[in-house]
């Protein structure tokens, strides 16, 4: 009877203390979102090596700083401390139940001696392997999606993740979501973090999945994972909207989707309004960290990489609005403080310099020549390759090389193009009028121009981006003949091979939103057997 007392009397101890760790986690995640980063990691450093949350959350934030920097250091340093995170969600675990037996985790689930302090271990154990997963992918695979394969070499603390061990982690999670959506199972005090975990875990497994290529996702779900976006968005909107401690991490997720992933993917036009309804609780709970990009530097000093997303997107939006020197002034910025791409920076300080009249006065006595003479020399490689885009900048500048260069037409609104930001000006007529009319003088200029060997290349970047531009206006025709113009010139091309498939590309997506499903699977065909010929010349964005 004694020892009845005693296994309960112990459970009651558990369910306090981790009531207690969760409680003090809730803090430290306020502290981070209100900007107080270091106070935030300071508030849960002492526990690190005694609580699974504690030490989950520590090197989450760090996992998170890492994903900013993109610094090897930083990646080691959050790699080593997920994998000591998991090493403390093993020792909470039940001594039964180990990664080289899944049917020991189903018997623990089915026996009715459960603790729900097992449960919760078992969800920490699983989230350190895949945010360990996610850094290794980080580090290894962050310049391009060349070679996937699902055995990651790791460094970083984050030693290979074998394809087995990330299968069994997603069964984890699935079938601790069946398990807590019985009938026979009693929800304990802290089920709302519990089940958070949970929708996070299944939620970023469906929704990541769903963005692989369609073979490649066959394949997986042939192996028994599942690509289900519609229930992955499901799953992490329930994370997002419940006061977990996942909350954050689901709504963070969501928000890059929308906001971000589908525009950058090209799988759809976002979801502001979405978006916008997920924010507005954490808009009320954090007021200082969500209002304006401005005000999200001003915010804190702490993460300079925070100051860096805002310069990014502020260049982007002077960029939309035309107003070159704004725009000029944060990729100056960014030059100056980021190490991610200087030599993309620097093609884009030069770029908005490009696009000023010629007389006109240039910020800081700087030259566009100049600058673009310098982009190669800014050149670096993250995981032994280059990025796409800085590959490309270093391309275009090559025209600048010479004593007389010929100068590029529109830079700006052909680097616009390849981050895909003709989407995001879709439902704004105003910013798509001012960008056509900016084409129409560029097209002007270069007809009034001696011939180069440059000007075939060049009146296809122009019609490229006139036919984006006329497809956002509803001139589908127009749109058409232009994406065509650039497809009849392939034989001319001679430096810009990426124009023709891309062209073609679009040339399908505007048939499509037509219900011209047969003529659109027939250019997507050519696009691929013109990518295939272009690939001999290995173009640019090209991705083999």
């Amino acid at each position: 009877m004694s020892n009845g007392k005693d296994a309960s009397a112990a459970e009651t101890s558990s369910q306090m203390n981790l009531k207690e760790c969760l409680d003090e986690c809730m803090e430290a995640l306020d502290l981070f979102l209100n900007n107080h980063f270091n106070e935030s990691l300071e508030r849960l450093r002492p526990r690190v090596h005694e609580s699974m949350y504690h030490a989950l959350i520590y090197a989450t934030v760090l996992e998170m700083q890492a994903m900013m920097t993109f610094q090897h250091d930083d990646i080691s340093n959050a790699g080593n401390t997920m994998k000591s995170a998991q090493e403390v969600c093993q020792r909470e675990k039940s001594e039964t139940v180990t990664l080289k037996s899944f049917n020991s985790l189903k018997n623990l689930i089915d026996a009715k001696g459960t603790t729900h302090l097992v449960l919760h271990a078992e969800v920490c154990y699983a989230e350190c392997q895949l945010q360990r997963a996610a850094l290794t992918f980080l580090q290894v695979q962050i310049v391009s999606l060349k070679h996937r394969n699902l055995s990651l070499p790791g460094q970083c603390g984050c030693s290979a993740i074998p394809f087995v061990h990330i299968f069994i982690f997603y069964l984890i999670y699935k079938e601790l979501h069946a398990f807590i959506k019985s009938h026979s199972f009693l929800k304990g005090p802290s089920h709302v973090h519990l089940e958070g975990g949970i929708s996070f875990g299944i939620g970023a497994f469906n929704l990541t999945l769903s963005l692989f290529p369609p073979r490649i996702l066959k394949v997986l779900e042939f192996a028994g994972f599942s690509g289900d976006k519609e229930y992955g968005l499901s799953l992490l909107h329930d994370g997002a909207t419940g006061m977990n401690l996942r909350s954050m991490l689901c709504a963070l997720l969501l928000l890059c989707y929308y906001t971000f992933l589908t525009f950058i993917l090209g799988t759809g036009e976002g979801e502001v309004v979405e978006a916008e309804r997920l924010l507005k609780p954490f808009r009320l709970r954090y007021p200082r960290a969500v209002a304006l990009f401005e005000d999200g530097c001003k915010a804190q000093q702490t993460w300079k990489q925070f100051h860096h997303m805002c310069y990014w997107e502020l260049m982007w939006c002077f960029t939309y609005k035309q107003a070159w020197k704004m725009a000029y002034f944060y990729a100056d910025l960014l030059s100056q403080e980021s190490r991610w791409s200087k030599a993309m920076y620097v093609y884009m300080k030069a770029a908005y310099l490009s696009m000023l009249p010629k007389h006109e006065a240039r910020p800081f006595g700087e030259d566009e020549i100049e600058l673009f003479r310098q982009v190669p020399t800014f050149k670096q490689k993250i995981a032994g390759k280059s990025p796409p885009t800085e590959k490309f900048a270093i391309r275009k500048a090559r025209r600048y090389k010479a004593s007389s260069p010929v100068r590029l037409p529109v830079p700006v609104l052909e680097m616009m193009y390849m981050w895909n930001g003709f989407s995001m000006i879709s439902k704004r007529p105003e910013l798509t009028e001012g960008m056509m009319q900016t084409l129409v003088d560029a097209e002007r200029t270069l007809l009034e121009s001696p011939e180069n060997e440059y000007s075939v290349d060049d009146r296809c970047v122009i019609h490229l981006l006139k036919g984006l531009c006329l497809k956002n206006q509803g001139l589908l025709q127009a749109a058409e003949e232009c994406f065509n113009r650039v497809f009849s010139s392939e034989k001319k091309i001679k430096f810009d091979h990426y124009l023709v498939p891309n062209s073609l590309v679009e040339l399908s997506l505007l048939y499509i939103d037509q219900g011209r499903r047969d003529e659109a699977i027939k250019v997507l065909r050519k696009a691929k057997n013109t990518r295939c010929r272009c690939l001999l010349v290995k173009y640019s964005f090209e991705n083999s």
